[in-house]
Formats: C-alpha cells, structure tokens, sequence
C-alpha cells in the first residue's frame, strides 16, 4: 500500500527557527561518524520527515530533499541585519560595540564564548534591543536594562542568527590579520611566543 506524506523543506535559514537548529544540534553531538543516522535527524528536524518514512522514500525523492538542503546548508555569506523586525516591534543591533554600556557588556562576557549554543538566544538580546530614534542609515536602541525576555529569539530565522554570528567571527579574522602586520612591523617582545600562544587561546574561543 502505498502512503502519502507531505514535507515542508525549507528552502532558506530564514525557514529555520533557532530554536529548530539548537534541538537538531543537540541530538547530532550523540551520532558524530554515523552519517545516514545524521542524515536522518536532518531530515527530521529541518523537513518533518520522520526515520520509519526514511527507507520508504524513492531515490529520487530524497536526492531532490538533499538537493534542495544543499542549495543553502553551507551558505557563509549571510550579511549582518543591522534593523529587523520582531513582534511588530523594530530592533537594532549594537550600534557602537566600542561604546557599549558596562551592563550589556559583563552580561556577555559571562558567557564562554560568542558561539550558537544554549546561550546564543540570551546574547541576541543584548545586542538587539527596540529602535528609539533612527535618521537615514542611523539609530539609536534602547539602553539596556538586563537579559528579560530572550526566549522570542527561539522562534527568530537562523539568518538572523549567522549573520551576527558570521559578523563577529569576520571581525575577530581582521583583527587576526592586523595584528599580525603589526608584529611584523615592530621588534619581537622578548616572550612574543608566549604571549601569542594565549592570544591564540582567546582566538580559539571567539572563533568557535
């Protein structure tokens, strides 16, 4: 007998919610080296497809599943959305990282690293906050008043979400490259080896 059922693929990271990408990341850390049960969980949580469907499916049909994931699943050019809207209400990201309040700042850097995980929703929050005022290309956010209500950046687009994140790890790239210039323009320190093999502890944290 044969069954119908009915995928919803997406067909961008704005048809993933967060909240989506951090439940199929939790269950990928247990079959790391298994690709068909990776497969299958991706199939799962990004189409619907549930893996008692899976060896049912024809050939056909899962190459155009794959095909139609691969089209974005790798996409590492997702730009940085300084104004989105959430809730009927417009939010803007940081307008001056150099000139952030103390507060959003020490709520950060509690946090271990800038990476997507079970603390990404709560950093998104800091750094998008209600528009106030906005001229042109400019814009004034609300100052912050602590991390309330982070649990709306669940449901938001993971576009949203790499595009911060790809923001940062391009960020701390260029200051990789300017500070290298820069020791190759001055005197060795006399424990440089040292002292870089720190910064790169740092780096490594940053760029996760």
């Amino acid at each position: 007998m044969v069954q119908e059922i009915e995928l919803k693929v997406p067909t961008s990271y704005e048809d993933i919610s967060l909240k989506k990408y951090l439940e199929l990341q939790k269950e990928l850390k247990n079959y790391k080296g298994e690709p068909e049960a990776e497969t299958a969980l991706m199939l799962y949580h990004l189409c619907g497809l549930e893996p008692k469907w899976l060896t049912g499916i024809s050939i056909n049909d899962f190459a155009i599943l794959n095909n139609e994931l691969s089209k974005f699943i790798s996409n590492t050019e997702l730009p940085l959305q300084r104004l989105i809207q959430l809730d009927g209400v417009e939010y803007g990201f940081e307008p001056n990282l150099s000139n952030m309040s103390y507060g959003a700042y020490a709520d950060i850097t509690k946090f271990s690293s800038i990476t997507i995980d079970e603390n990404w929703a709560h950093i998104m929050n800091i750094l998008y906050r209600p528009v106030t005022k906005k001229i042109r290309d400019t814009y004034s956010i609300e100052s912050y008043k602590g991390d309330n209500d982070w649990e709306k950046w669940l449901d938001v687009g993971m576009n949203i979400h790499f595009g911060a994140l790809f923001f940062f790890v391009n960020l701390s790239m260029d200051l990789q490259l300017y500070t290298l210039k820069s020791l190759k323009e001055t005197e060795s320190h006399p424990n440089i080896k040292s002292i870089l093999e720190k910064s790169g502890e740092v780096i490594q944290q940053s760029t996760n």
